[in-house]
């Protein structure tokens, strides 16, 4: 079964906007919190998005992978750094790393070709 993550990304918007005006000062909170996180500091964006794609494959978890596999790629990374996150994942995981880690390079791949 083919996953289109462009359109999963846009169902995963929807969502977010739903969610945070449903829940008002937590979501506020959630999403400052979210931007502090993964806001240039001691290191760059792109490399806290292939952390969190590292995290969201070892946490099983599918919207974060493409939210954060989507957000890699605007930060300008690339097919060769999402593979090595992946490894990554899976060398903290194991076989549901494998499992997981094949969304995120299907991800990727949908996000590269439509930059």
């Amino acid at each position: 079964m083919s996953v289109d993550y462009n359109e999963k990304m846009q169902e995963l918007n929807a969502s977010y906007k739903q969610v945070f005006g449903a829940v008002g000062e937590t979501g506020a909170g959630f999403l400052q919190l979210h931007a502090d996180a993964v806001g240039d500091g001691a290191l760059d964006a792109k490399t806290k998005e292939l952390m969190a794609v590292a995290v969201a494959i070892s946490i099983r978890c599918d919207g974060c992978i493409t939210d954060h596999v989507c957000n890699a790629v605007k930060a300008g990374a690339t097919q060769e750094e999402i593979n090595d996150t992946v490894k990554v994942a899976i060398m903290m995981s194991g076989g549901p790393g494998v499992i997981y880690g094949g969304k995120a390079l299907a991800a990727a791949k949908d996000f590269l070709a439509n930059k």
